[in-house]
């Protein structure tokens, strides 16, 4: 009987050390996808630079909406899904108050809109 017992033991630990290598590989391509992303969106920066004027009012806002868009590319590049999880807990943590009105509101809006349906 404990030779039983010992061996469903070492496979629940067999089990959770799989889950948890699935887990790690998820999250690695979870972060290369946001990492592309991110590269794929400052590509866009540079063809929104490349397709609009370079003078006057418009070409201002268009440079403007760009370094936004590219700084943005940059930031998902950099920092990846686990990076912005870090920066999202942080800020919930240094503001928790804020945090949990906006929660509130999204429920309030997603509650909103699926008894719409």
């Amino acid at each position: 009987m404990a030779n039983t017992s010992q061996t469903r033991q070492e496979n629940k630990g067999s089990v959770v050390e799989s889950a948890k290598e699935v887990g790690k590989q998820i999250g690695n391509k979870a972060d290369q996808a946001t990492a592309a992303a991110g590269r794929g969106i400052q590509s866009a920066a540079d063809t929104i630079r490349e397709n609009t004027p370079h003078e006057g009012m418009l070409g201002g806002a268009a440079e403007a909406v760009s370094k936004t868009v590219e700084r943005g590319g940059r930031y998902l590049e950099e920092k990846q899904l686990s990076g912005m999880m870090d920066d999202l807990t942080n800020t919930i943590r240094n503001n928790p108050v804020p945090a949990l009105l906006i929660a509130v509101g999204v429920g309030f809006l997603l509650a909103r809109a699926m008894s719409r349906d």
